[in-house]
């Protein structure tokens, strides 16, 4: 029997293997915790974290403040477009709030 974990990392690998980061355009990733959510901003081409944010909330205010975050951080190194990569998570609640503060912050995606 397949658990919510195994689930989640099917559908995580499923998207992954259609989404890649550049330089121009980086790959934003969505990791929630129970405690926090974490989002971090990639370059696949060279393996790097451009950019990354922690809030130590799991609920929508944290997820909009996260959002920001990362868009203002991306937005002092002169990158305004990204691929939005949701972690094999639902795109509703959270993650939906992070990637609407996200995009009201100046990111295209």
């Amino acid at each position: 029997m397949n658990t919510k974990r195994v689930l989640r990392t099917k559908r995580k690998l499923r998207i992954r293997a259609k989404i890649f980061g550049t330089g121009e355009r980086p790959r934003i990733s969505v990791y929630r915790s129970n405690n926090a959510i974490e989002v971090q901003a990639m370059d696949d081409e060279k393996q790097v974290t451009v950019a990354s944010s922690r809030v130590p909330s799991k609920n929508a205010k944290g997820a909009n403040q996260a959002g920001v975050e990362i868009a203002q951080k991306l937005k002092e190194l002169g990158v305004t477009r990204a691929v939005f990569d949701r972690g094999g998570y639902r795109y509703h609640g959270v993650i939906k709030a992070l990637a609407d503060a996200a995009r009201k912050g100046g990111l295209k995606f």
